[in-house]
């Protein structure tokens, strides 16, 4: 393998380094989706919502503090702390909220979008260089080529580009991966802060009902 690696020339060097940043995103990132799957979203939110519909606002901003480093809980929290907002208002609040939760989820995934693209240019790069040592090989040798002076630069040729491509199909299909928790995580956050909403709104009609 290490002859492989010294055989595809100076191109190998940044394909091996995008496959180490790459491999940090994917590992860091995969901490952070696992974690997410320790809490259950539907169970936490209409927890939350029983102890909202009881009034007890302050037991509700507890749970959401105890579990804070989880979106929906952040999301949640602002919801129940804004609730004299109008829902309009609390609506826009929220959806700004989600969006901030929705960021720090994809953090690092552009860095990986760019690796993932690059990757198989570097491959085709590799590709062009090792054509061109074969060719000057064989310019410089005239009659006299053989297999074994073209031999470094088909190698180069060859192995770049595989090279390139062995990276930046897995991270690829991670990176798809990784989209779709996200848009999963961004429907269940919007579904919810409606839920919350709703729920907020009926208790104030409630309340202006006994007044009365």
């Amino acid at each position: 393998m290490f002859n492989l690696l010294i055989k595809g020339g100076p191109v190998m060097i940044p394909i091996i380094l995008g496959s180490i940043f790459g491999l940090a995103i994917v590992l860091e990132r995969l901490w952070v989706f696992r974690s997410l799957k320790s809490i259950n979203n539907h169970e936490f939110a209409q927890k939350i919502f029983r102890v909202i519909k009881s009034n007890n606002f302050s037991e509700a901003l507890e749970l959401c503090e105890k579990n804070i480093y989880f979106p929906i809980a952040a999301v949640l929290k602002i919801g129940i702390e804004r609730r004299s907002l109008a829902p309009e208002r609390l609506e826009k609040v929220l959806e700004q909220v989600g969006n901030n939760q929705i960021h720090k989820l994809e953090k690092y995934l552009g860095f990986l979008a760019t690796i993932i693209a690059i990757e198989p240019l570097l491959g085709f790069l590799g590709t062009i260089t090792g054509l061109i040592r074969a060719f000057m090989s064989w310019e410089h040798a005239g009659a006299n080529i053989t297999v074994n002076a073209l031999a470094g630069g088909i190698y180069e040729a060859m192995i770049t580009t595989a090279a390139g491509l062995i990276v930046a199909i897995p991270l690829y299909l991670i990176y798809n991966y990784f989209i779709n928790r996200i848009k999963y995580v961004a429907n269940d956050l919007n579904n919810y802060a409606i839920q919350l909403i709703e729920i907020l709104s009926e208790g104030k009609s409630w309340q202006l009902s006994d007044k009365k």
